[in-house]
């Protein structure tokens, strides 16, 4: 299952945020970004249940104040 997580920020702490999120499994690529989000990171676990425990960690990663899960919709 893939997702792509967009990820909200204390002032000025995305980079740190980022060397964070990579640090974590499932992970693929984590990046700042323009925008309302301030980090997306893309990643990718074998469930809903493995998604939801790794939004989870993003969310609890320090300086990050809000975080958004965005799934891949599966098609055919």
């Amino acid at each position: 299952m893939k997702a792509a997580i967009l990820v909200f920020t204390e002032a000025g702490k995305f980079d740190e945020v980022v060397g964070e999120l990579k640090k974590i499994a499932g992970v693929k690529h984590a990046f700042a970004v323009t925008g309302r989000a301030d980090v997306a990171a893309l990643v990718e676990v074998p469930d809903l249940k493995g998604l939801s425990n790794l939004a989870l960690k993003v969310f609890k990663t320090p300086s990050v104040t809000a975080s958004e899960t965005l799934v891949e919709v599966q098609r055919g």
